[in-house]
C-alpha cells in the first residue's frame, strides 16, 4: 500500500484500473474507426464536463451523434451496462457541448451506443451499434 493524495492505494487495483482504461481507449479507437468508415467525422473524443463524459461526438451531414462506447466480456454485458444515471450524465454533457457550439443548435441529435467484445483485450471480435439507443429525457 502506498499513499497518494492522502488515500491508501492498492497497487493491484491500480493495475486493474489501468487495464480497464487501456481497454476503453482501444474500444473508443475502434468505435471511431467504425463510424469514420461510414462517413462520420469525429468532432470530439472523451468530452468531459462537470456533469459527465461523452466517449465520442460525431457529425455527419445534419446529425450530431453522442456515442457511448462499452467493452465487456459479452455483448449483453456491454449493452446492458448503460443505465438511467449513465444516460442522464451523457445527456447533460451533450447539452453543455451544444451550448458551447451554437452552430450545432439546429442539428439533429442522436444518442447511440456501441458494444464491443475483444479477443485477448486487443482485437475486436464482435461489435454491435445501437442507433438511437435512447431518446433525450428517457
Amino acid at each position: 500500500m502506498s499513499l497518494r493524495s492522502g488515500y491508501p492505494v492498492n497497487k493491484a487495483m491500480s493495475k486493474l484500473r489501468k487495464k480497464a482504461h487501456d481497454l476503453g481507449n482501444r474500444a473508443e479507437f475502434w468505435a471511431g474507426l467504425y463510424f469514420q468508415l461510414r462517413g462520420y467525422r469525429v468532432v470530439a473524443r472523451r468530452y468531459k464536463t462537470r456533469f459527465g463524459e461523452i466517449d465520442l461526438i460525431l457529425k455527419r451531414r445534419n446529425t450530431i451523434v453522442f456515442l457511448e462506447v462499452k467493452a465487456r466480456r459479452t455483448l449483453e454485458d456491454a449493452l446492458s451496462s448503460i443505465h438511467k444515471g449513465n444516460r442522464q450524465r451523457i445527456e447533460n454533457a451533450s447539452m453543455m457541448f451544444v451550448a458551447q457550439h451554437p452552430e450545432l443548435t439546429n442539428m439533429n441529435m442522436r444518442f447511440d451506443c456501441i458494444g464491443l467484445v475483444f479477443y485477448r483485450n486487443i482485437w475486436p471480435i464482435r461489435l454491435v451499434h445501437l442507433d438511437n439507443a435512447w431518446l433525450l429525457g428517457s
